[in-house]
């Protein structure tokens, strides 16, 4: 089998090749992970969420949530509460400090996506617009009767 033409190996590839030019951005200019990145992603815009949303809106593992969500409370860009008796739920929001660091880092991010986007042509763009679009739908629908729900992942437009 050559891996040059097995599309799971290839889509993974650009994939995490893409990742490294933005993480390259948040990591070298506000010190970031990409844990961190995702959980202020996901904070940034949804305000507040639970340890099950964020679970389920996120492709990390509770440890990397969990490591990530204390580095960042020591930042002081999120904070972290036990909700009720299971000391294992949590609720997670982002400061306003972490607001304003995620604004800055968000621009420069998108800038650098689209600085890439931009050196392709605008039809290749378009198709793999469309393309990304339909495999996610087609992930949902190939999931759903397993899972009781679609695609984890959160809806092409904004690079997690």
């Amino acid at each position: 089998m050559k891996l040059d033409t097995f599309f799971p190996y290839r889509l993974a590839v650009v994939a995490e090749a893409f990742s490294r030019q933005l993480v390259a951005v948040y990591g070298r200019a506000y010190g970031l992970s990409r844990e961190e990145w995702r959980l202020l992603f996901l904070l940034e815009d949804a305000g507040a969420l639970d340890s099950m949303q964020l679970s389920r809106r996120t492709s990390l593992d509770k440890v990397q949530v969990s490591r990530a969500a204390s580095r960042l409370e020591a930042k002081g860009l999120i904070t972290r509460e036990i909700l009720g008796s299971d000391r294992r739920l949590r609720s997670y929001a982002i400061t306003p400090m972490g607001m304003t660091l995620f604004g800055r880092a968000f621009h420069e991010v998108g800038a650098r996506a689209d600085e890439i986007l931009a050196a392709m042509p605008p039809d290749d763009r378009a198709a793999l617009e469309r393309g990304i679009s339909a495999l996610d739908r087609a992930i949902a629908k190939v999931t759903q009767p397993e899972s009781g729900h679609g695609a984890r992942f959160p809806r092409p437009g904004r690079d997690v």
